[in-house]
C-alpha cells in the first residue's frame, strides 16, 4: 500500500481528475513548505524594506549627513549581516540552540544591565551602548530572542511537570518578568510588551490554561495604568489614541499624518520616491512609521502586499509549531511567531489608530539593526528547525540523490 502513495498522489494533484488539488494545497503539503514560505516571505519583507527606507529615509539623511543614502546604506549593511546570520542559523541543529540556551540568557541580561549604566539616550529612552562610529546596540532586541531560545528550553526539559502551576511558571515567568523591568527601566515600553507577547506565545504552546492569560492581562491593565501616571507623555498618548482628534496638533499629530499619507496614496499610490510626508512632516518615517510611507507611494496594493507576507510568515510558523514532535521546537516557534506577528499588529494598529502607538519598529521592514538581525537570526532558527522535520528530512535525501545522479 505505502508504494502506492507517491502514484495516487500524482493522480490526484493530475489536472482534469475528479480529485485535482491546486498548486497552493500541493505546496501547503509539501515536507519542506514551511522552510521555503519563512525565507521566501522574510527575504521579500526584507527586500521591500530595503527599498521603502532608501526612499523614506532619503530626505533625514540629507539633513543629518548630507547624503540622501547613508542611512539606506547602513540598512543595507545591516540587512547583509542579517541575512548571514539567517543563513547560519538555518544550517543549525536543535542541540546547537538548546546548549544556546542559558549562555544567551546570561548575555542577555548582561547587556540590559549594563545599558543602564553605559547606555545613551536617544529620544528619552537610554537603551542604546554606543558600538564604534555611528552603530549602536540595543540590549532589548537581543533579550527577545534570548527569552524564546531560554523559555523553550526550560519547559522542554519540564514537559512532564507542566500540568502543575509550579512546573508551567516557575522559573519562566519570574526571569521573564526581571526582563521586562529592566528593559522597562530603560524608558523601553514597546519592547516590554513585545517581551510579555513572548512570554504569552510559549505559555500558550506550553498548554497553560487561559486564566492564567487572564490573570496576565490583568496585571498588564493596571501595570500600564501606572506607568502612564508616572509618565505623563504614555497618558497623553493614551488620551490621543481614545479621542484623535482633541490634540491633532500635539500628540495626535503623527498618526494624523500617517493616515492622511495613508489615505493620499489611494489604491496605486503616488510612486515610489514620491511621497510628501517623508519631507519632515512625519516623524520617524523610516522607522516606527514606515507603514504610512509604503502606503502612499505603492498605494493600497502595497499595503495589502506587506500584510500578505506577514500571514505567509506567521502560517509558515504556526504550520512548523503545530506539525512538530520536539516540544522545543513547538515552543521556540510560539515565542518567534508571537514576536514577530504581535510586533507587526502593534506597529500597524499604531499607524490605523486602532492601538495606542507603543514606538516598535515594524519587523524586517523599518530601520535598524539592533532589531533586524536578531530577527533574521530567529527567522533562521526556525528555518533550521523545518530542515529537520521527518518528512524534510526525506525530501532533501531525495534531492540529493537526484542531484547526484543527474551529475553522472
Amino acid at each position: 500500500m505505502s508504494s502506492q502513495t507517491p502514484e495516487l498522489s500524482e493522480r490526484s494533484a493530475s489536472p482534469g481528475e475528479g480529485g485535482s488539488i491546486s498548486p497552493l494545497a500541493l505546496l501547503a503539503r509539501h515536507p519542506l513548505s514551511a522552510y521555503y514560505l519563512l525565507m521566501g516571505s522574510a527575504l521579500l519583507l526584507l527586500l521591500l524594506g530595503l527599498i521603502m527606507v532608501m526612499s523614506a529615509s532619503s530626505i533625514e539623511s540629507v539633513r543629518v549627513f548630507g547624503s540622501p543614502y547613508t542611512l539606506a546604506q547602513r540598512q543595507a549593511f545591516f540587512a547583509l549581516l542579517g541575512v548571514v546570520a539567517m543563513f547560519f542559523a538555518a544550517r543549525t541543529s536543535v542541540q546547537f540552540w538548546r546548549a544556546f540556551a542559558w549562555p544567551l540568557l546570561l548575555v542577555a541580561f548582561g547587556l540590559l544591565v549594563a545599558v543602564l549604566i553605559i547606555g545613551v539616550e536617544v529620544a528619552g529612552q537610554r537603551n542604546w551602548i554606543e558600538i564604534f562610529g555611528p552603530f549602536r546596540l540595543q540590549p532589548s532586541e537581543i533579550a527577545k530572542l534570548a527569552l524564546v531560545v531560554w523559555g523553550a528550553e526550560v519547559l522542554s526539559r519540564r514537559s512532564r511537570r507542566l500540568d502543575t502551576w509550579r512546573g508551567l511558571l516557575i522559573p519562566i515567568v519570574p526571569v521573564a518578568a526581571v526582563m521586562m523591568v529592566l528593559v522597562l527601566a530603560e524608558g523601553d515600553f514597546g519592547n516590554t510588551v513585545m517581551l510579555g507577547a513572548i512570554l504569552a506565545g510559549i505559555l500558550f504552546a506550553a498548554g497553560a490554561p487561559l486564566r492564567v492569560f487572564a490573570v496576565f492581562a490583568a496585571v498588564g491593565a493596571v501595570g500600564v495604568w501606572i506607568l502612564s501616571l508616572a509618565a505623563p507623555y504614555r497618558m497623553d498618548r493614551i488620551l490621543s489614541w481614545l479621542d484623535p482628534g482633541s490634540d491633532r496638533l500635539g500628540f495626535g499629530w503623527q498618526v494624523t499624518q500617517g493616515q492622511y499619507a495613508l489615505g493620499t496614496g489611494g489604491f496605486w499610490g503616488v510612486g515610489l520616491g514620491a511621497s510628501r510626508e517623508k519631507w519632515g512632516t512625519l516623524p520617524e518615517a523610516h522607522t516606527d512609521f514606515i507603514y504610512p510611507v509604503i502606503g502612499e507611494e505603492l498605494g493600497l496594493l502595497g499595503t495589502l502586499i506587506v500584510l500578505a507576507l506577514f500571514s505567509l510568515l506567521a502560517f509558515a510558523v504556526f504550520r512548523l509549531s503545530r506539525n512538530t514532535d520536539d516540544s522545543f521546537v513547538r515552543y521556540a516557534a510560539a515565542g518567534v511567531g508571537a514576536w514577530i506577528v504581535v510586533q507587526a499588529v502593534v506597529n500597524i494598529g499604531g499607524v490605523l489608530g486602532l492601538l495606542p502607538v507603543a514606538g516598535v519598529t515594524l519587523p524586517l521592514v523599518s530601520y535598524g539593526g539592533s532589531s533586524l538581525i536578531p530577527t533574521l537570526t530567529a527567522i533562521g532558527m526556525l528555518m533550521a528547525f523545518a530542515r529537520q522535520e521527518p518528512g524534510a528530512r526525506r525530501a532533501l535525501r531525495r534531492r540529493s540523490t537526484a542531484q547526484a545522479l543527474r551529475r553522472r
